[in-house]
Formats: structure tokens, sequence, C-alpha cells
């Protein structure tokens, strides 16, 4: 059991700590934004995007208009409040006054943009039908497809990364990737007809630029080849560029800001890529030759 002197060392030196790092003082008295408010934002943009699909509502015994006025308003009150916290953490005294108003500017430029995103996610869900023969419906894969829900939460935070809200997108992105184990930075660049297959353990880093039509497996990095230089890295070009019509199969790694891997190439299963790849070309990691033992008395790889 802790001793009273114990205690009051140990509470004295934390609170140096409190006192000491900037991490603690910075815009003090202002919250952080709510996580669990965030994720409800999400929950209520998807039943929106997929009506019917995750809550009771069903159009056809509703009004549409109704409807989306009523889940909009809704979303709205605590999105404006999340974006604002967000905005106060990152503020100067001098911006300060302004913040509320730039919360509602960007809410109003985010609830303009949710038709465009609905029609990308559309065309992501058609790209999974098509590209999928296992898929036996496009219910199924609204319903059921993890690859299909990072998208859709990454769309969502790309909308929010363009607006520079601070905190707001990286919270959604960890959330698909804690649920799907699919990391899609927010800041990538990603065009039509997206489809990720499996995609546990897929990894698109932030200056990824990915082009209309591109599909990728499980355990696919597009990547930089290095970080150590840390912060004088921001801003710059370090993950690859993947054009139009490409396939990348399961366990390819492609890495670097000047790597481009040219339009309707296919990069095979654990290919190591750090160069450009030029349009149609076939990339594929030879296996090693394998050994063939016969079994035989003593042969433990067999018994």
């Amino acid at each position: 059991m802790l001793s009273e002197q114990d205690l009051q060392t140990i509470v004295s030196d934390i609170t140096d700590n409190y006192k000491n790092e900037e991490l603690f003082q910075r815009n003090s008295g202002y919250p952080m934004p709510n996580r669990d408010q965030i994720i409800h934002i999400i929950m209520g943009l998807r039943q929106i995007m997929f009506p019917g699909y995750f809550d009771e509502e069903q159009l056809e015994h509703t009004v549409p208009e109704y409807f989306l006025g009523h889940n909009l308003m809704r979303i709205h009150d605590t999105l404006r409040s999340q974006v604002y916290f967000a905005l106060l953490r990152h503020s100067s005294k001098e911006e300060k006054a302004r913040t509320l108003q730039r919360a509602d500017d960007i809410c109003t430029q985010f609830f303009q943009s949710l038709c465009d995103i609905q029609n990308l996610l559309l065309k992501d869900v058609d790209a999974a039908f098509n590209g999928d023969p296992a898929a036996k419906t496009k219910e199924e894969i609204i319903f059921c497809y993890p690859g299909l829900f990072a998208i859709f939460v990454y769309r969502i935070a790309h909308r929010f990364y363009q607006l520079k809200v601070p905190f707001l997108p990286r919270i959604m992105s960890e959330y698909a990737h804690d649920h799907t184990g699919i990391d899609i930075n927010p800041g990538a660049t990603i065009g039509e007809y997206f489809f990720i297959d499996h995609g546990t353990g897929v990894v698109i880093g932030e200056t990824t630029i990915i082009g209309n039509n591109v599909k990728i497996y499980q355990g696919v990095t597009l990547g930089a080849l290095s970080t150590r230089s840390g912060q004088l890295l921001r801003d710059v070009k370090r993950h690859p560029t993947i054009e139009d019509d490409v396939t990348i199969y399961s366990s390819a790694s492609i890495l670097g800001g000047e790597t481009v891997i040219g339009k309707g190439s296919v990069i095979g299963g654990n290919a190591f890529i750090t160069e450009s790849v030029p349009a149609g070309t076939r990339v594929i990691a030879k296996n090693p030759d394998l050994t063939f033992t016969e079994r035989g008395e003593g042969n433990d790889l067999f018994d």
C-alpha cells in the first residue's frame, strides 16, 4: 500500500510535468474533440449514405425529404461543436473570436459535398460487385464488406482533411482501422471505382495518389521509403502514385514518393517495388525453388 509520503512524492512529480510540459498547457480550458461523438457522426452519415441499411427507417415508408432533413440537422449540431473544439485547439488568441463562424462555414461546405461523396461511394459499391465473383448482391457489399466501410470512412475523413479540420479526420480513419485492419490515411487521394478485396493489413499513406478503377488485395502497403527525417518530410510526397486500372495483389509493397505504377499494370503478390513501373506492365515476385523431401523414417517435418 502506498504510504502518505510516497503518494505526496508521486503527486508532486507528475504535477511538475503538468506545469512544465507545453502539451498540457496549450489552449488550456478548451475541451478536446470527443471521440465517441465523432464516431456517432460517422454512424449517422452512414445512415444517410445508405438509407435503410443501418437503421429501422425505410425510404418507401417515409418521406425522403423528411428523413434526410431530420438526420442532417441532428448530425449538424454535433458536428458543429466537434469542429469548433478541434479548431480551438489550433487557434491563436486572435483567431478564437472567428472560430465559431469558421466552424459553421466548414460544416456548410461539408454538407454541400455529401451528394458527391455518395456518388463516389455508389461507384465503389459497383467496383466491389463487379470485381468480386463471391459477392451475391450489392446489398451484401454495403452491409458486410469491411473494405467498403473503410473506404466510406476515408471519403468522409478526406473531405475534412481537405477543409483543414484538425483531429477529426484522423480520429475517423483510426476508428475504421481499428474495426477493419485497413489503414487509409485521410490525406490520400483516391479516385473512382476503388475496391479493396478482403482488406486486412492494407496500408495507404498520406501522400498516396490512386487513380480510377484500382483494385488492391489484403496486406498491400503503399508507403514511404524512409521517414527518418521526421517532420522535415511534412508536405513532401513520400508515397507512390497508382495510375488508373491497376491491380495490386496481396502483400505487395510499393514505396516512395517518386514511384509511379503505370496505367493498366498488374502487381503480383509479395512484390517489393521502389521504382516506377511502365504502363501495362506485369510484375511478378518469383518464389525461390521449392525443395521436396520424401517421407522417410525420422523425418519430423512430416510426422
